[in-house]
């Protein structure tokens, strides 16, 4: 799950003067020139260039008709016959256009003299000499030399040309013809992004670090006159959804200075030169707006390493691109006041170019939330719709470790909607904590039907899951759990919510957390004596962790405390390269697999023993699951404390999750 946020909706813009307002940006923020100078609204212009494109079409099927009609139909003859025929008084009348003409046969005439055809003379006095003295009815028409030639030749060119100009058109948007090389970048105006650090919530530390960069812009004399220049870029670096381009609003807000904002994508075109185009286009437009904010969102997109195993798959244009930006922040310095601010959410595949001193030389990181900022995104999101009375936002915040501030916006948003749905006045808790399973599970599926042996054994494999969890003394304790299918394709959940932010973990919580995950499997087999694939995605996770335990964290006691990883970005440009993604020898490898295997086969082997230990408690959660379909972690707890009621002896016996607790396992992502 993700973390991190926000408000997302910025504010209307503050008024402005008319005449320094800036109309709808193209290509960089120029005005479109199609637009009259009076400002035609778009509907008048795409009227007109329809009316256009109807006339000219129009005039080229007219033209296409004449030549397909009158002689043009008629069969060709060769000269010597028309010439054998008219000697022959078969002719009745002829039409000469230059040295075509076209003629008509007497009623009178053989068959084999067509009623009507054309040909070719060899001059117009052999012509001439042939007709005069018969009794042929002559009619003569001006040559095509003149308007109807060109017509003939320039219309079908004008359309061809009015054909690209159209695709050129399609292909950038709103810009002019030959207007690759303008930039796209959108420019908000001064106090226009409506965001100031106030609507900015659970980024304490990434909006003091970019305090600086508000303060620079606000009063750059305070730093130039002792010497010292702002850094010239600023690297806004966190998962997705964490408030990275909400932040870069909110510090032109804050400073009050125009905002250019622009994909890495948007860069990089299919013609070679394009792109650099565009990056010295939008620095010189920035340059002549300055004090303002050039943003590049997505940019890894654009600053991709040049080297390893990205460069076995050349980009020429993309190369440019990245070399021209290069250039241009080198050519920046403090008293230009231009701060480019860029966000990406994968660092690691950047050009080192990027990131050395004087380029991206300050590197903001921006995490998810904890508890309490967590609680402060809900309660900026919560401001726009009407909660009901007993709300309280800081279960909510409990309730979704390791969420970004996008998910947390999207929980009030899913609320709101599920309260409109129900004809509720107001949001209460019941939405949110609906909402917040939604986003974790997703959407419930009561279309879905199951058999009653199918929904037996989901009620006993969910009901694994719970009881080995309370056994093991899991570090996080059941909140829910359902049998009710999901739209994730799960057909039920256990839910499982820490009591507190964790960063860190023990080898001895790691092997409860694998006990945990294998409780539903093992459940299987201990009530039908034979598995089924829903363990599917359990096996991967606890594999996964596995793994990681042996090669990444060295917490496995046979191989010793080695890191025999490169990590994931490593392989695979090992992979891309053909080569071998391991970095240990065959004997190595064979023995991480069976270390593997004997962790996820003893926390099996855990899981198993404690559901044999506890079959009551487990035959009495899952028939209350087959009744109810939910239980939530009060309910489960209280099946617990009944069941060792019953017997003193049944008091929580954990499995030991491995030897010692030495070691530990940092958050990832």
């Amino acid at each position: 799950m993700d973390g991190g946020g926000g408000a997302r909706r910025a504010a209307p813009a503050t008024a402005m003067n008319p005449r320094t307002r800036p109309r709808e940006p193209w290509s960089g923020g120029g005005l479109d020139p199609l637009d009259p100078p009076g400002g035609a609204p778009a509907p008048d212009r795409q009227r007109r260039r329809v009316t256009l494109w109807t006339v000219l079409i129009g005039l080229a099927l007219l033209l296409l008709l004449q030549w397909a009609g009158g002689e043009d139909a008629a069969p060709e003859v060769a000269y010597s016959q028309f010439r054998d025929w008219v000697e022959a008084d078969h002719v009745e009348s002829v039409r000469v256009d230059g040295l075509r003409v076209g003629a008509e046969a007497r009623e009178a005439a053989p068959e084999e003299v067509p009623r009507r055809f054309r040909t070719v003379a060899l001059s117009t006095d052999d012509l001439a000499a042939l007709l005069r003295g018969t009794d042929v009815e002559v009619r003569a028409r001006p040559g095509t030399g003149g308007w109807e030639s060109l017509a003939a030749w320039m219309l079908p060119l004008l359309l061809l040309v009015g054909f690209w100009v159209f695709v050129l058109r399609r292909m950038n948007p709103g810009g002019q013809v030959m207007g690759f090389g303008r930039n796209r970048a959108r420019i908000v105006p001064e106090r226009g992004t409506g965001i100031t650090f106030d609507q900015v919530a659970g980024l304490d530390e990434a909006k003091a670090e970019l305090e600086e960069v508000v303060s620079f812009l606000r009063d750059p004399h305070r730093y130039t006159d002792l010497g010292a220049a702002i850094p010239a870029g600023v690297l806004l670096v966190g998962p997705p959804g964490t408030g990275k381009t909400l932040l870069a609003r909110a510090v032109a807000g804050e400073a009050g200075v125009p905002f250019f904002i622009i994909s890495g994508s948007e860069f990089v075109e299919m013609f070679v030169g394009v792109g650099a185009s565009r990056v010295r286009d939008l620095f010189q437009q920035a340059k002549a707006r300055a004090p303002c904010i050039v943003f590049i969102d997505e940019l890894d997109a654009l600053g991709k390493s040049r080297a390893g195993a990205g460069a076995l798959v050349s980009n020429e244009e993309r190369e440019q691109t990245l070399n021209q930006l290069l250039v241009e922040l080198d050519g920046f310095d403090g008293r230009g006041q231009v701060i480019l601010i860029a966000a990406t959410n994968r660092p690691e595949v950047l050009d080192p170019a990027l990131l050395r001193p004087g380029r991206f030389d300050r590197r903001v990181v921006i995490d998810r939330p904890d508890l309490h900022g967590r609680r402060e995104i809900l309660e900026v999101h919560a401001r726009k719709v009407k909660l009901g009375p007993g709300v309280d936002l800081g279960a909510i915040a409990s309730a979704t470790p390791g969420l970004a501030g996008a998910d947390l916006a999207n929980i009030v948003n899913e609320a709101a909607l599920l309260a409109g749905r129900r004809k509720a006045g107001r949001v209460g808790q019941d939405e949110l904590q609906e909402a917040v399973e939604r986003v974790v599970a997703g959407l419930e599926r009561r279309s879905r039907r199951l058999t009653a042996g199918e929904k037996r054994r989901v009620a006993f494999h969910e009901a694994g899951h719970a009881v080995v969890a309370d056994a093991v003394g899991d570090p996080n304790p059941v909140q829910k759990v359902s049998i009710i299918p999901r739209s994730s394709g799960a057909l039920g959940f256990t839910m499982q919510l820490p009591t507190e932010d964790r960063f860190l973990m023990s080898r001895q919580e790691l092997h409860q957390r694998l006990t945990t995950l294998l409780g539903g499997r093992a459940a299987e087999e201990v009530v039908f004596g034979d598995p089924s694939t829903g363990a599917s995605d359990d096996l991967q996770r606890a594999t996964a962790i596995a793994r990681r335990m042996v090669v990444d964290f060295g917490l496995s006691e046979r191989l010793g405390p080695i890191a025999f990883g490169g990590g994931e970005d490593d392989d695979v440009g090992r992979r891309l390269a053909g080569l071998r993604p391991e970095r240990w020898s065959d004997e190595t490898a064979a023995a991480i697999d069976r270390e593997i295997g004997e962790i996820v086969g003893a926390a099996h082997a855990r899981a198993e023993a404690a559901l044999r230990a506890r079959r009551g408690l487990l035959d009495r959660v899952a028939d209350r699951l087959l009744e109810a379909e939910t239980l939530d972690g009060a309910e489960f707890r209280a099946l617990v404390a009944a069941w060792r009621d019953l017997a003193p002896d049944n008091g929580r016996a954990r499995p030991q999750g491995g030897p010692g607790v030495s070691g530990v396992l940092p958050p990832r992502d």
